[in-house]
């Protein structure tokens, strides 16, 4: 019977709570901007990398390199286009 028992799943909803309960911190003892959008990147990231492994079960399949490599590059992706952006158009710089 125990190994009928998602325990993974179980634990990762719990662990998404107390990061969501975290998030929702941040508006109610109305923290400063960058204390407070810090605490939400990192929640975010934290989130959503427990999404991918524990939900979508990213690594329980084969080709689980492949996975992770391209995960990593569109994070790479976005973090070039984010900063690209902010370099071009609030930056000041062409």
């Amino acid at each position: 019977m125990k190994e009928l028992f998602p325990l993974k799943q179980v634990m990762g909803f719990i662990f998404s709570l107390i990061l969501t309960i975290v998030a929702l911190a941040v508006y109610f003892f109305n923290m400063s901007f960058p204390f407070g959008m810090t605490v939400l990147l990192v929640t975010a990231f934290i989130q959503a990398a427990v999404q991918l492994v524990v939900f979508m079960h990213a690594g329980e399949t084969e080709d689980k390199k492949s996975i992770y490599t391209n995960i990593y590059y569109g994070v790479f992706i976005a973090l070039v286009t984010v900063f690209g952006t902010l370099l071009t158009m609030i930056w000041g710089y062409m």
